[in-house]
């Protein structure tokens, strides 16, 4: 080894690294783009569970069944996949299929305001700017962001108030609160004095209904257990009086029976999550260290499900935010940010901030005010519409959301799900765009298809024509699978039963083959094809159609008594006679072709010579014999010298290897010969004659 120059002497010390292995490589990644109901548009998200599906991208509807169970099915074999939710999120003038953002606001916002504040996903909130009516932003487009609501309570006074009845005008006698042993009703009323008049008293019960609304908690005494706050459902705002007294009902929604009746001059309220959080808004341990400390900068944020649609729930609360600042520079005891827009779009799985609230600015800590609102903010979102309930999402749409898979440096990916086809003409539409345009332009992933429903549901009698019709439409290849149809299963999340197709089954037992064996075995058989959650198939194939599906590469998948429901076919979609026609080959080299490409990246640069032709081979070889070994192979050779990089190649700055694999075949057809023999014949007479 040639020693590095040096200027005056001295001891250097080099480390030259000749360890380098073949990696082992993932082949249980799966991707599926679709329509759901909820979820970043146009971005990857992997999801390792249905519970994770559910929680990201919503519960399954009437009109994305199909996607979300394949997708879930997949899920119940393997915890690798990547889901893209592909939604139109543009508006047209001829109501075309339409997702807007739910908008949270303090006025009316226009359906223009709506539509400009349709986030997409994180890179979409962080181009947009939205209008000053805007306060929050559904994290997401679609309808069920029309369940949220949202509570701020950024104030002392927001958060409780109690207030004179008469306010302190001598011109009005003394306000009267009033209840009734076992009533819901909260009566105050108030009086003209000697000297005031009627109107006064009025103007007065007005100004006490300013502070009050639906949701808050009205406190009251006299019961069994004390003072209790009662929630108010509803406000007689109308103006209600006699000659003398204008008064108010407040409805409440009361558990507590009052022992007797109560009666007061004032009346307190508390903000309607205020059992939610440890108590009022104030001032930070930040704010009172390093700004101004006549200034409270805490504010308290609750998130609810409010018409039920995410939870079932409605009502429940989904997301509370304590105490965070309106100090930008504001932090926590460890360090991390306090500053209330930051928490909650880094946090928040519902909303995004938007605006800061009138009277409610955001600044430095040495630079706040007190917030001015004696009020929560307190709305529901508004606005939002679903694609997927108001028309078709495009085959377009769909195919951009399949796109983001297309290139393998940006994603590692092995088996894309189609689920179903949205707005293509025909089903094989997306599966031919799918072979042509990920699996064999990446060469490192297959994908998984099944026909079209109409062709295996309510199509007795011409279940097998309709799918080899369904097979021919497609085109050849071996990075790609077809099975025969579909299965029937219970959706738990509606109370009912459903079509689904298999191929989220199909290439959830590819996973499962990886994890029991390899992945160059079959996925098929009884030993590793069984197909989950299911109560029956849409088409069983009896033997002479399952010869026919087979003759032209489609999979059955089959239910045999007492056996279970069965893959029962490891073929691909090429129609050329060759060991890539099977499942298990065609996965076995895309297994040793991105292992081996992997390693010989490193390769890259170095000299093409003797040294360098053997590394590569002592790089290989260990491998393949490893593979050889776990049954993957029968034999291999690697071939790398001065044979295939002759001067020629490395003058081109050129480097070959070339690996010969023989691959291990997966028994399709069994033939047991019973052969009868007469008691004087010897077996070696006979055997091997027949």
């Amino acid at each position: 080894m040639n020693m590095p120059f040096q200027v005056s002497p001295g001891v250097n010390v080099s480390e030259i690294d000749l360890t380098t292995v073949v990696p082992a490589v993932s082949s249980t990644e799966g991707a599926i783009a679709g329509v759901f109901r909820w979820g970043p548009v146009g971005e990857r998200v992997l999801v390792d569970s249905e519970s994770n599906l559910v929680n990201r991208f919503g519960k399954p509807t009437n009109h994305n069944a199909e996607t979300f169970f394949t997708a879930a099915n997949f899920l119940s074999y393997g915890n690798k996949l990547y889901v893209v939710r592909a939604a139109n999120t543009t508006a047209s003038a001829d109501g075309a299929a339409v997702v807007l953002s739910a908008v949270a606001n303090t006025a009316a916002v226009t359906n223009t305001q709506v539509q400009a504040a349709t986030v997409k996903n994180a890179d979409s909130y962080d181009s947009l700017t939205f209008s000053s009516d805007i306060k929050y932003v559904a994290k997401y487009p679609g309808l069920v962001g029309n369940s949220l609501k949202i509570s701020v309570c950024d104030s002392a006074d927001a958060f409780a108030l109690t207030a004179n009845l008469n306010g302190g005008n001598a011109n009005v006698a003394a306000g009267v609160l009033t209840t009734e042993v076992g009533n819901t009703i909260i009566r105050f009323s108030l009086a003209n004095s000697a000297t005031g008049t009627f109107a006064e008293a009025n103007t007065q019960a007005n100004t006490v209904l300013s502070t009050l609304s639906v949701g808050y908690y009205v406190k009251v005494g006299n019961s069994s257990i004390g003072e209790q706050y009662m929630k108010i459902s509803a406000l007689d705002t109308a103006p209600q009086s006699n000659a003398t007294h204008r008064f108010v009902d407040i409805t409440t929604e009361s558990k507590y029976q009052l022992s007797t009746a109560f009666t007061s001059n004032t009346i307190t309220r508390n903000w309607e999550f205020y059992n939610a959080v440890d108590g009022a808004p104030g001032q930070s341990n930040y704010q009172t260290s390093f700004g101004n400390t006549s200034a409270s900068d805490e504010l308290h944020v609750v998130v609810t499900d409010q018409d039920g649609l995410f939870t079932g729930v409605p009502g429940t609360v989904l997301e509370v935010f304590e105490r965070v600042s309106r100090s930008t520079d504001a932090k926590t005891e460890d360090g991390s940010t306090n500053y209330y827009k930051t928490v909650i779009n880094d946090g928040s799985s519902y909303v995004w901030w938007a605006n800061d609230r009138a009277g409610a600015a955001s600044a430095t800590a040495s630079a706040l005010i007190n917030s001015t609102n004696t009020k929560p903010l307190s709305v529901s979102f508004q606005g939002a519409k679903d694609g997927e309930v108001e028309g078709t999402v495009g085959i377009g749409t769909l195919l951009a959301g399949y796109d983001l898979f297309a290139s393998a440096e940006s994603v590692d990916i092995s088996l894309v799900l189609t689920g179903k086809s949205y707005g293509g003409t025909n089903g094989e539409q997306l599966a031919n765009y799918l072979i042509d345009n990920i699996a064999e332009v990446r060469k490192d992933c297959v994908v998984f298809a099944s026909p079209e429903k109409g062709d295996v549901v309510n199509n007795a009698g011409s279940e097998s024509d309709a799918v080899i019709a369904f097979r021919n439409s497609m085109r050849s290849t071996s990075y790609a699978v077809l099975d025969s149809g579909y299965k029937y299963q219970y959706d738990k999340y509606n109370d009912i039963y459903r079509y689904v197709p298999l191929n989220g089954d199909v290439a959830g037992l590819c996973v499962r083959t990886d994890d029991q064996r390899d992945p160059w075995f079959s996925p098929a058989g009884f030993n590793r094809g069984q197909i989950k959650n299911l109560v029956k198939l849409a088409y069983n194939p009896a033997k002479a159609y399952r010869d026919q599906l087979y003759k032209a590469g489609v999979n059955p998948v089959v239910t045999f008594p007492g056996q279970g429901t069965i893959l029962f076919g490891d073929k691909t979609l090429l129609s050329k006679p060759s060991a890539f026609d099977r499942i298990n080959v065609r996965r076995l080299f895309i297994v040793l072709e991105k292992a081996i490409a992997t390693a010989a990246k490193f390769t890259l640069f170095e000299f093409n010579d003797d040294f360098t032709r053997a590394q590569f081979r002592n790089l290989v070889e260990p491998f393949l014999r490893d593979v050889q070994g776990r049954r993957g192979i029968y034999d291999f050779k690697v071939v790398c010298d001065t044979t295939n990089n002759t001067g020629e190649v490395i003058d081109r700055n050129e480097f070959v290897g070339d690996i010969y694999i023989k691959p291990a075949k997966s028994i399709n057809y069994i033939q047991l010969n019973f052969v009868a023999v007469r008691t004087g014949v010897e077996f070696s007479e006979v055997v091997g004659q027949f």
